[in-house]
């Protein structure tokens, strides 16, 4: 740089510089140039460079050769055309995103109701006679059988091809590893639940059933979820409910869930009644011989036992055992579910034994032993030789072994004289199906519907009127000797109604929340003008208080609901248009 050209200030007082059209016009001098001088040449040489010169950047590209993106023949290939969609072409009135016109977010069937084996009139004349009707919570560890036990009574009481249809799963890994819309629990109406392959809120599910002796009971069982994230749900059951099923895996044994759903029910004051369940895994997974899946079954009753007496406020007389009526043993997902009386009545009615049900089942467990050539019971083994079997390994565990060989063993000629002999009529095409199909089927057929398990609940498991002084006075906290307190205590139709709201249940498409709850005394009508108490009530201050009409009443069954004019006490009744007070719970009285 020749300092000369500038000043002190450091600014350019040199010659005249040459402008960018003359640089441009020199540049291309050169290059013309160097190119004469390349084509005078003979040829490119070993040592020849070849010179290469950058034209700047700087020309004008027309609108029409710019492309930004590729043509739609260049990505969808020749013959393509493109439609431009002028944005003035398009109404005001219409979105550019279209909105969801129609939600559902659960399943609902209330359009067209199930067929079942009962008129719904029947059902609703039931729920009005509170010593014919059972309110239970199904409770227990996550993936323990609670929905699929359920599904057993649905399937026996309802048509319900899709259950039929379904495969055994043993497991709910292999549910989830190969999910099948068909296997899905009648409980399991939410797509969340489906997709996730558990329960997160609980399902009430009110049906008629059967017990041993023919008689109609009307049920209201409320399907729990069994994770430990949602005990609030199982907690919201329990203040429904009157008893509790427990369900525990025959394998598992009993887990966290189990003890927290026992020590719920102990506070509640509720009856417990147990189920083991997921039987048939210690035959198909475990291959455990008949003597050592007894042990494992009563090491099961024992660790139940052992979680109920480390509970405070607990006596004798909250044992489970299976002599006493209140254990059933199960295969949910196979379909059958029996107790030690419903086993021994088939005995009975099969060889015509001159001894009561009740009086076999109660030497069908414990240490009770059978000699076969002296066909007696006896309370040890007998000195003189290995004769006597276990009872319940002899009477019951041998022949479900045989049953489950037969049919896994797929030799059809042996398989049809057995059934034969046990009363069971198959068709040509079943004996083609999968073993685990035709397993489901030959055992449905062998134990029938769930008796034991209704006779288990309706023997275990108080009324609603039964039951209505105790879960007064440990859920009602106004004056107990009221008016209403007496009512209440007597699960008196005729008294002041009080309803008892534990949850809320959206509708299909999330527009609205029905509410569930309790008639404690009292009957509900629709368009009966009522008091919705919320939690913060007190008597004398209104401000927790709104007033009310029902618009719609149902009983609820998970995917449908029966509508009714009314219900009364001891009943579980969905309510409409009485939602808009409440936030968890509240307390539905009239307006007297």
């Amino acid at each position: 740089m020749d300092e000369s050209n500038y000043d002190e200030f450091g600014n350019y007082i040199g010659p005249e510089l040459a402008t960018s059209s003359e640089e441009e016009s020199e540049v291309e001098h050169d290059v013309e140039e160097a190119g004469s001088d390349h084509s005078e040449d003979e040829g490119p040489g070993p040592m020849a460079m070849e010179l290469r010169v950058e034209a700047p950047q700087t020309q004008i590209v027309l609108h029409e050769d710019k492309q930004y993106y590729p043509d739609a023949e260049d990505v969808f290939g020749p013959g393509v055309e493109a439609l431009v969609q002028e944005e003035d072409t398009q109404p005001l009135t219409e979105p550019i995103v279209a909105p969801i016109t129609e939600r559902k977010f659960q399943v609902d069937e209330s359009a067209q109701l199930p067929d079942t084996m009962y008129t719904k009139e029947f059902l609703v004349d039931l729920l009005g006679h509170p010593n014919m009707v059972r309110n239970i919570a199904l409770g227990g560890h996550l993936h323990h059988g609670k929905t699929a036990l359920l599904d057993v009574l649905v399937a026996a009481t309802h048509s319900w091809p899709e259950w039929d249809a379904a495969t055994p799963i043993a497991t709910p890994t292999t549910k989830m590893r190969q999910p099948n819309e068909r296997a899905f629990g009648y409980t399991d109406v939410h797509r969340l639940e489906r997709q996730r392959g558990i329960g997160l809120k609980s399902m009430p599910m009110s049906l008629v059933a059967q017990n041993t002796k023919g008689k109609s009971y009307a049920l209201n069982i409320m399907d729990t979820p069994g994770h430990a994230n949602f005990i609030d749900e199982v907690t919201a059951a329990l203040r429904l409910a009157d008893g509790v099923v427990v369900v525990v895996d025959a394998v598992e044994g009993v887990m966290s869930g189990t003890e927290r759903v026992i020590r719920a029910a102990v506070r509640e004051g509720l009856g417990i009644t147990l189920v083991i369940n997921k039987v048939d895994r210690l035959i198909l997974e475990l291959k455990l011989p008949p003597e050592d899946a007894y042990i494992k079954l009563k090491h099961t009753v024992e660790e139940v036992n052992n979680t109920i007496a480390t509970c405070p406020h607990t006596d004798a007389s909250m044992r489970v055992s299976p002599e006493l009526g209140n254990v059933c043993f199960a295969s949910a997902s196979f379909g059958w579910c029996f107790s030690l009386e419903s086993f021994a009545a088939r005995y009975v009615d099969t060889w015509q034994m001159p001894v009561a049900p009740k009086e076999l089942a109660r030497r069908l467990w414990g240490d009770v032993y059978y000699h076969a050539e002296r066909r007696t019971f006896m309370r040890r083994r007998a000195p003189d030789g290995k004769q006597a079997v276990r009872s319940f390994v002899h009477f019951v565990l041998e022949p479900l072994y045989k049953i489950f060989a037969q049919v896994v063993g797929e030799d059809e000629p042996q398989l049809r004289t057995t059934l034969n002999a046990l009363g069971i009529r198959l068709r040509k095409a079943d004996y083609a199906m999968n073993a685990r199909d035709l397993l489901r089927r030959v055992l449905c057929h062998f134990f029938g519907p769930p008796t034991g398990l209704v006779d288990m609940c309706v023997a275990h498991i108080k009324s609603p009127a039964a039951n209505a002084r105790a879960k007064t006075e440990h859920l009602y906290t106004g004056q107990m000797d009221g008016a209403t307190a007496v009512a209440m205590r007597t699960c008196d139709a005729d008294g002041p109604l009080v309803v008892s709201v534990a949850k809320q249940y959206p509708s299909s498409d999330a527009s609205q929340f029905y509410v569930l709850g309790r008639i404690f005394s009292g009957h509900i009508s629709v368009g009966q003008k009522v008091r919705v108490l919320g939690e913060a009530y007190a008597p004398g201050d209104d401000e927790d208080m709104a007033l009310a009409t029902v618009s719609d009443a149902w009983v609820y069954c998970s995917r449908y609901r029966i509508p009714v004019s009314g219900l009364g006490a001891g009943s579980w009744v969905l309510l409409s248009g009485v939602d808009a007070s409440i936030a968890k719970t509240a307390t539905i009285v009239d307006t007297s």
